[in-house]
């Protein structure tokens, strides 16, 4: 994967498989610190201690497509190679946390890629799960909870051209407002 959104897409998706009902994605830039934090909670299944040590083993998966699973132990190296890391934390029947912190700046630091675009596909493509997205950068934030547009809506489908529109210019506009003073 070329992208962090990509990444977080991968991962986000993992926790859908996992059963997880609420999902909150975060990612924290801090310009000062020059730190990227990715943060992927969940309520899925979750893993016991020996599935955590070992879940960064590309001949380690849950899949039953294929035998490797490559999306934790690339985003594992990535963040190594930019004098980051990767942490994980899970318990069964409570869920997973995974964060991944990068070295803003490092000059081998993939982008962050579309992250508009990635929010929306997951609202669209999983209406059953309650999703939280968080974008920081410094003190400028945009959070998207989508439990009240779903009220709102009180049973129009997410996929909905008029409602496709309506989330992606709030998340568009969002993250923008974030981006422009910062990019």
């Amino acid at each position: 994967m070329k992208e962090l959104s990509l990444h977080i897409l991968d991962i986000a998706e993992n926790s859908v498989n996992a059963g997880a009902s609420n999902i909150e994605i975060t990612v924290l830039e801090n310009i000062n610190k020059d730190k990227l934090t990715i943060i992927i909670k969940d309520n899925g299944k979750g893993m016991d201690a020996e599935t955590v040590q070992h879940i960064t083993d590309p001949f380690i998966t849950s899949r039953t497509t294929r035998k490797v699973g490559l999306g934790l132990p690339f985003l594992k190296a990535a963040a190594e190679a930019c004098q980051g890391n990767l942490k994980i934390q899970s318990q069964p029947g409570i869920g997973t946390e995974i964060e991944v912190n990068f070295q803003r700046s490092h000059i081998d630091r993939m982008p962050l890629g579309d992250l508009k675009t990635t929010f929306l596909n997951l609202l669209i493509g999983y209406p059953q799960v309650h999703w939280i997205f968080n974008y920081q950068i410094d003190e400028k934030r945009f959070m998207l909870d989508d439990n009240p547009i779903k009220e709102i809506l009180a049973g129009v489908s997410l996929s909905e051209p008029s409602v496709i529109n309506y989330l992606k210019n709030v998340i568009t506009e969002g993250i923008e407002e974030i981006v422009q003073d910062n990019y």
